[in-house]
């Protein structure tokens, strides 16, 4: 491993969403994780001008707030020119790797699919991928980010929704947010207690060995977002931690796809550093607590990424608009939109060297009797 990069030579898989504007989906995911030393290979599944009229709430944004959630120029932008893959499309890419023998990938990361066709088509790859690797543990980890919807409401078909439960017995590690998880669950979230009740039917029922749930807030009006993952132990029940962030009062789109793309490489930074890389899923043994997992660990550096570089975004946007205030229309809407694209480029440092300020804590949790 280079002495200036996090992972060894990582090969990934990246499925998702492409804008040519903006930083959303495979534009955001493949980027960040190329810059931290992962060869990446970017299979697009819309390729759209900027981001669309889907609202998800990313993390670090306080919670009433509505985020327009696109692949594109993305969609945030209120209009959109593109096109979306077909499923056949989806597999026929695959096909032609598999051909060239080039699906020799580490990491899948999995995102956002425009219907339940490419969802299906993407889990066929993921498993494919999983059966070559089969024989080697450790040596295939599959991160599915299932990107249905926000805010109590579905930005996809219903029909999504099921397809999606199909994949989770396979993934390694999901990355839902609070409403996909208490949809994935069937587990209203209404409170901590409900939360964790969900992470732990999922670890029961699917057998999902890490979870993360994004963007939890219980609270409108709360200063900070948290969130809150688990390791399962060898008979699936959670170790749970908690890391609690400052919310930023800003429109940000991508921050999801930045989350999952960072939370790649450092997971698989602290499964190496750990010595878990030939270990199935990379699961820690069960003496080891929720705040010592190297999901926890990665987590934390996670964060720490990214609250600099969207702190320094809110900076530049607040900047960019100096004057422009009372604009109003759609002129003002588009205006706002582009003064908050993420400030990627000009902060790789925060990226590469993370400064951790925000730490994982234990979390308590039994079952009702």
């Amino acid at each position: 491993m280079s002495s200036d990069l996090p992972v060894p030579e990582t090969r990934v898989l990246a499925i998702a969403s492409h804008v040519v504007y903006g930083y959303v989906g495979n534009t955001m995911a493949a980027f960040v994780m190329q810059i931290l030393g992962c060869e990446v290979a970017a299979l697009n599944t819309v390729h759209f001008s900027t981001t669309s009229n889907l609202y998800r709430k990313p993390p670090f944004l306080k919670p009433f707030a509505q985020v327009p959630y696109l692949p594109g120029n993305h969609t945030a932008y209120k209009q959109v020119k593109g096109t979306k893959a077909s499923a056949e499309e989806i597999r026929d890419i695959y096909e032609g790797l598999k051909q060239s023998y080039l699906t020799d990938f580490d990491v899948m990361l999995s995102g956002y699919a425009p219907s339940a066709d490419a969802v299906e088509a993407v889990g066929a790859i993921g498993r494919d991928l999983k059966l070559k690797a089969s024989l080697k543990p450790g040596s295939f980890f599959w991160v599915l980010d299932p990107v249905m919807g926000d805010q109590g409401k579905l930005y996809v078909n219903e029909d999504v929704v099921p397809v999606y439960k199909t994949l989770l017995h396979d993934a390694d590690l999901i990355l839902p947010n609070q409403f996909e998880a208490e949809t994935l669950s069937s587990i209203k979230i209404t409170s901590l207690p409900t939360l964790l009740a969900a992470i732990a039917h999922l670890h029961a029922h699917y057998q999902i060995p890490h979870i993360i749930i994004t963007s939890v807030t219980f609270t409108p009006t709360s200063p900070t977002l948290s969130i809150i993952g688990s390791t399962a132990r060898s008979n699936h029940t959670p170790r749970f931690f908690k890391i609690d962030v400052p919310a930023i009062d800003c429109f940000f789109s991508g921050t999801g796809d930045m989350f999952a793309a960072l939370a790649v490489v450092r997971l698989r930074e602290a499964v190496t550093e750990a010595g878990l890389g030939g270990v199935k899923s990379w699961v820690s043994p069960d003496e080891v607590k929720g705040v010592e997992l190297p999901l926890a660990r990665a987590a934390e550096k996670v964060l720490a990424s990214m609250h600099a570089v969207l702190v320094k975004t809110k900076r530049a946007r607040d900047e960019a608009l100096v004057g422009w205030e009372g604009e109003e229309g759609m002129e003002g809407h588009l205006r706002r939109t582009k003064a908050a694209e993420v400030r990627l480029v000009r902060n790789l440092g925060d990226l590469r060297e993370p400064r951790v300020e925000f730490w994982a804590e234990g979390l308590e949790w039994t079952v009702d009797k």
